[in-house]
């Protein structure tokens, strides 16, 4: 579901950016121009973001800035679909940006990103307060979830686990059925690489096939269920909230801050013997931890009416600081020598370097 938060009526000034990218079409100039900040992407940095453009508009007087929830990839594919009024000024990620996209966007004109990480964030599997217990296992989540596992005989095959008592004795014998983000999402990617793709290479079997095929690896550790126990909900984390207490014995994967808005309806699992909380995501010993971005296109500051100013809201201590009001939403702060390198950033506006990896 897409979330877009438009919050009072827009300034009168006009942004009238150079049609340098993506035209939808149109010769150059001629896209029509747009009014306000623009920021999409991941759902999990939405309520930061819109919290950030809130106290921006409270505080300037100005326009708000518009901000949508289209998933990561969503927004980075938006954001580097070109240069102009017709693209984001940013994206925001619940993950690192991949080499392809970064490519996409030189491809596009888009070749001056600044990359600012402004906190951490958790990935949380929960169930309704009422429910029981898991202590799950980084194997759990592999041998429950993912497509194919191995047989018997060592063969991968398709999963054939209906209930968490098939993968782990200790585990409840409820049915197996997850709600979770779908394929745009960073929360989706972010929980493939640090709860699916761990769980898999503690299987022998399958730890075997990255040992002599790293592609193929990736492609088992990664490919989820297909057959009704991984259920795509969509963007809407909140939705998957709503849907853990409607659904008794069902489980919910999404990010940290929105198990803290809801606490009175729905509780984490432990994983490894670890649960989530501000302390174990920041030191890193909860193993579904990660960083959360936003990345700014060069070329729009001083273009976008406001848009360095909103950053430098984003990157304040009163916004993503130690006691600052995002941390009351959620987002666990950086150290402090790390953000004072992000803050750095964000004011000399320093662009980011092509990722590593290919994709």
């Amino acid at each position: 579901m897409i979330r877009t938060l438009k919050f009072t009526a827009c300034a009168a000034a006009l942004l009238a950016l150079a049609a340098c990218g993506n035209n939808e079409g149109g010769a150059p100039g001629s896209q029509k121009a747009r009014t306000g900040i623009w920021a999409a992407g991941s759902s999990t940095v939405f309520p930061f973001s819109t919290r950030v453009a809130e106290t921006f508009a409270r505080n300037g007087g100005g326009s708000s800035p518009r901000v949508e929830a289209l998933g990561t990839g969503g927004g980075i594919q938006a954001f580097c679909s070109g240069i102009g009024p017709s693209t984001p000024d940013i994206a925001n990620a619940s993950r690192p940006m991949k080499a392809s996209e970064f490519d996409r966007c030189v491809a596009n004109g888009v070749t001056d990103i600044v990359e600012l990480k402004i906190g951490y964030d958790g990935i949380v599997v929960a169930t309704a307060r009422t429910g029981a217990s898991f202590n799950l296992e980084l194997n759990d989540l592999y041998e429950a979830l993912a497509k194919e596992t191995p047989g018997a005989d060592g063969q991968l095959g398709a999963n054939a686990a209906k209930t968490w008592n098939d993968v782990n004795k200790a585990l409840p014998a409820t049915r197996i059925q997850v709600y979770g983000p779908p394929p745009t999402s960073g929360t989706r990617d972010a929980f493939l690489e640090l709860g699916m793709a761990p769980g898999a290479k503690l299987i022998p079997a399958v730890a075997a096939i990255e040992k002599q095929d790293k592609t193929r690896f990736e492609t088992v550790a990664h490919t989820l269920r297909e057959d009704g126990a991984w259920i795509d909900a969509g963007e809407n984390d909140n939705a998957i909230v709503q849907t853990l207490t409607r659904t008794p014995g069902s489980l919910g994967v999404f990010g940290f801050s929105f198990l803290e808005q809801n606490m009175d309806t729905v509780k984490a699992e432990t994983i490894d013997g670890v649960a989530p909380s501000v302390a174990t995501i920041a030191d890193g010993s909860y193993p579904l931890a990660r960083s959360l971005y936003i990345y700014v296109k060069k070329a729009h500051i001083g273009v976008t009416p406001g848009l360095e100013q909103f950053v430098q809201e984003f990157m304040s201590d009163g916004s993503v600081g130690r006691g600052g009001y995002l941390q009351d939403r959620g987002l666990v702060p950086l150290p402090a020598d790390q953000l004072a390198a992000e803050r750095a950033k964000a004011t000399a506006m320093t662009s980011m370097s092509r990722p590593n990896g290919g994709d």
